[in-house]
């Protein structure tokens, strides 16, 4: 069996730790039998050739920006069966104005509540809340998240725009608070999954900083995320 090859791209905006995040989960994917190669730019998004060769990619790219040529060659891969995963701003609030990357991923950040305007002092733990991570029924059985119980973080909640074309996996729930202008609760996807093509995406939104990253349940929906993502034998 030929060894699978995984990529992983990294960069933007810096908050995210792009580097140290990723290095987290190198050693995971070698372990696990992958060769790995480290990009830090989207310019391998416009090599074809090596996109093909790829059964894995995983994105750590917040905000930036990204080309016509270099989407289009992402998405192709994709569709032709490359698997694609990411947490975070890493995937979730990449490449802001390109439509067409936001209609492979199927989700897009919009904010992160914060506290309350008293209580915040500048910092980016202003947008730190606690908050629960519900797995949702089809959660409880997918591969990726299953056998997990729902879980807590106190760390930005991520408020995601959508289509219904994702698979759900968890959800995490806005409360209404004085100090904001909603009047119901809202519900946004936190971890889903989206078939395109011959490909699978997985999006996992916690993972704002590496503490979050080596919570037990959030690394380990990542890291089955991974395997469930990558190429499958349908797809080579």
């Amino acid at each position: 069996m030929a060894q699978k090859r995984a990529l992983v791209v990294r960069g933007g905006w810096e908050g995210h730790q792009p580097v140290k995040a990723t290095e987290l989960f190198i050693p995971f994917l070698e372990d696990n039998g992958y060769a790995v190669r480290v990009e830090e730019s989207t310019d391998v998004y416009g090599d074809a050739e090596e996109l093909a060769a790829t059964d894995l990619i995983v994105q750590c790219v917040t905000m930036a920006e990204i080309t016509h040529e270099q989407v289009a060659g992402l998405g192709a891969a994709v569709a032709a069966g490359t698997g694609l995963t990411g947490w975070h701003g890493g995937i979730a609030d990449s490449f802001r104005a390109s439509a067409d990357y936001l209609h492979l991923i199927g989700g897009q950040f919009a904010t992160h509540p914060g506290k309350e305007p008293c209580l915040r002092r500048g910092e980016a733990e202003d947008n730190f809340l606690p908050h629960t991570v519900h797995f949702t029924e089809l959660g409880r059985e997918h591969p990726v998240t299953a056998g997990l119980e729902d879980f807590e973080l106190e760390t930005e909640q991520y408020w995601v725009l959508h289509d219904d074309l994702i698979d759900v996996l968890a959800t995490t729930t806005h409360p209404v608070r004085p100090w904001q202008p909603w009047h119901r609760p809202v519900t946004s996807p936190a971890i889903w999954t989206r078939r395109w093509g011959e490909g699978r995406v997985v999006v996992t939104t916690p993972g704002h900083s590496l503490d979050v990253l080596e919570d037990t349940a959030v690394r380990t929906v990542i890291e089955r995320g991974m395997l469930w993502a990558t190429r499958t034998a349908s797809a080579s």
